[in-house]
């Protein structure tokens, strides 16, 4: 009967898919190769159906082990969640919060948050990194992070997410004495912009790894962070996008003007929203929920 599957027979599987073979599973929940095959066994005889074809050197889905599959996965997820807030509606209040922020997240709004929180929670340590790109959601994948604060769009099945409100503007800039500043009346061409430097700041997580996302010239200079990249910019090297709160100073001042082009959007402009993150087998407590709360009244009230 099918009231006989158990939870851990569906770990066992998905773990042997994720490892790719029976002694990788066994591995990853810390059992002997023995105990994995015999788990799959009895799942198969309970679903009477293949999961896995055995002939080769690694074991390979079925149709129906891989049709099942999505099905292993979500029970797992559900159940997770169940757990999670289980234990944490009686949660304490946390001794410390790990966050992992976007540098691209505007400080300010950033820092007002975070101050409330000293307000309301005093004996909650904090430990801040600043991840650029996806690095703060590969972050909280990994369990590094209580809380991730990123504009990244990428979902994972097991994070929860919240738009924390409107898009945040990104600029094109350079200075005001690099070639750019002094646009034809059309716009520059793409074609045009790959003749400059463009500086671009590196994703130091593996999840995006050989990919680039905004860069529109075969020359570059890459960076490990904004602030870098702003110098580098001010100092006529090239030029990139920033985000307008980091920048919105030296254009009033005219120390850094817009790169005008068509392919840089309208008011070479382009736009990203910010997320607040957590993984749903984990629940933000009392801290975090507080912090998020601040976090989203501190965007509303930055527009």
């Amino acid at each position: 009967m099918l009231d006989n599957l158990t939870l851990d027979q569906m770990r066992t599987f998905v773990a042997v898919v994720e490892g790719g073979s029976f002694r990788a599973g066994a591995a990853r929940l810390s059992r002997v190769q023995s105990a994995i095959s015999h788990a799959i066994g009895n799942l198969e005889a309970e679903l009477n159906v293949a999961l896995f074809t055995r002939t080769g050197r690694k074991p390979e889905l079925t149709a129906e082990g891989q049709a099942l599959l999505t099905d292993a996965r979500a029970i797992l997820i559900k159940v997770d969640a169940m757990r999670a807030r289980a234990r944490g509606l009686g949660q304490g209040l946390e001794l410390s919060l790990a966050i992992a922020v976007d540098p691209v997240i505007p400080a300010g709004i950033l820092a007002g948050a975070l101050l409330d929180l000293r307000a309301e929670h005093p004996s909650v340590g904090v430990a801040l990194k600043t991840l650029p790109m996806r690095a703060a959601l590969h972050a909280l994948i990994n369990r590094h992070c209580t809380l991730a604060i990123t504009t990244d769009t990428q979902r994972d099945s097991l994070v929860e997410a919240k738009c924390l409100g409107p898009a945040q503007p990104f600029v094109a800039v350079c200075s005001a004495h690099h070639p750019l500043a002094a646009p034809p009346a059309a716009g520059w061409s793409a074609v045009d912009l790959s003749d400059h430097l463009q500086i671009v700041v590196s994703d130091p997580s593996p999840v995006s790894e050989g990919l680039d996302f905004g860069v529109l010239s075969p020359g570059t200079w890459r960076v490990s962070d904004l602030a870098t990249k702003l110098v580098l910019i001010r100092a006529g090297i090239g030029w990139g996008n920033l985000p307008s709160w980091m920048v919105d100073v030296d254009l009033a001042h005219g120390a850094l003007v817009r790169v005008t082009a068509t392919a840089l959007g309208s008011q070479s402009e382009t736009a990203l929203s910010a997320y607040v993150l957590w993984r749903i087998d984990q629940p933000p407590g009392p801290a975090a929920r507080h912090l998020r709360e601040r976090l989203l009244a501190h965007f509303d009230g930055g527009r």
